[in-house]
């Protein structure tokens, strides 16, 4: 495979760490194939995902015969897929638009089936090594980050966490913090990379900056090692708060082990639920509490209905807060000063 089809290929907004100018030759040998490995892939059939995410942020439709670059990954998103990170050579799945392919397990039945993609193979340098997000990650930290951080977990996906982390984030920089606005766990995109970055926060990174296309069948302490490094460099860069969204709902099976982790939540000061509706508050409320967990407030889409609210705060009796409210810098600076309280608690 010759160079120029390396370049004029679509990168994906995963491999962004990397320069398509160090890609140098294929392997073919797709029985090792590795998490992170870039596969250069043909577009076979369109199905569910119609575009790709590039590097520079912007969607670019795709169409059939088309070659692209996609590193293995698995998947979890209930609105959408689940899969595998493993590659059938004779053709795979594009899990995800911002760039992950594998293996189809199950899909949500009002998506259409992924579009399918021919490997090609796996992409090396010019050295004969394969390349993988795992070698462009930042540098791991060699201390303990000491940064403020408040979490923004959720019921769902589409539950709110993310116009909550952004709406927060940009109210803390209107309170004048210099705040790092993270994403700890997901599948590679850039529609909330670009949402964090809208906010003028200070720094904004997410997991694939650890190395990670995505963090869905990565063991724990591979994925707390990715949040130690983002906080680390937030850190580095002078950040005096952060905020983290974890991805999906607090059943998802990494979310889930963060949380009842005590070490792994040891991260975090404070938590942001966001939720559906009321009955979805108590129920999270409830199931945070088995973890020692007790949101700093609640948010999301039932903060849309002043009687879903009113509900949930009689339900739970924790404050919900509008995406208004966490605009507003007098709001984000309260919460600033109990997350404050509350790293000043874990640290004794």
């Amino acid at each position: 495979m010759k160079n120029c089809s390396f370049k004029t290929a679509k990168w994906c907004f995963a491999t962004r760490r990397i320069d398509p100018n160090l890609a140098g030759g294929l392997c073919h040998d797709f029985s090792q194939t590795k998490p992170g490995d870039l596969i250069l892939g043909r577009v076979k059939s369109i199905g569910n995902h119609r575009r790709i995410q590039l590097p520079e942020g912007r969607p670019s439709t795709l169409y059939p015969g088309d070659l692209v670059v996609l590193p293995c990954g698995a998947r979890y998103a209930p609105d959408q897929f689940e899969g595998f990170a493993e590659i059938d050579e004779q053709c795979s799945d594009m899990l995800a638009g911002g760039g992950c392919i594998g293996r189809m397990v199950q899909r949500n039945e009002r998506i259409k089936p992924p579009t399918r993609i021919q490997p090609l193979g796996r992409i090396t340098s010019k050295d004969g090594t394969v390349l993988n997000t795992r070698d462009f990650a930042l540098a791991k930290p060699t201390t303990t980050s000491q940064i403020p951080v408040i979490c923004v977990v959720g019921t769902s996906m589409n539950s709110g966490k993310t116009t909550a982390t952004a709406a927060l984030a940009h109210g803390l920089t209107k309170a004048g913090w210099q705040a790092a606005v993270l994403k700890g766990t997901g599948t590679g995109a850039f529609g909330d990379y670009n949402a964090y970055t809208d906010t003028g926060a200070s720094y904004v990174a997410d997991f694939t900056d650890a190395g990670m296309v995505t963090t869905y069948k990565e063991p724990l302490h591979r994925i707390v090692e990715g949040i130690d490094t983002l906080l680390s460099e937030a850190e580095t860069r002078d950040c005096n708060i952060a905020v983290m969204e974890l991805a999906d709902g607090i059943f998802q099976q990494e979310t889930a082990a963060i949380l009842a982790t005590p070490s792994a939540r040891s991260r975090f000061s404070k938590y942001l639920f966001a939720c559906s509706d009321a009955v979805a508050a108590a129920g999270g409320v409830a199931e945070l509490d088995r973890n020692g967990i007790r949101p700093i407030a609640l948010t999301g889409m039932l903060s849309c209905s002043p009687m879903a609210v009113n509900e949930a705060q009689i339900a739970t009796g924790v404050q919900v807060l509008t995406k208004g409210q966490l605009l507003d810098p007098a709001y984000a600076n309260t919460l600033a000063a109990r997350t404050l309280m509350g790293r000043s608690a874990l640290a004794a």
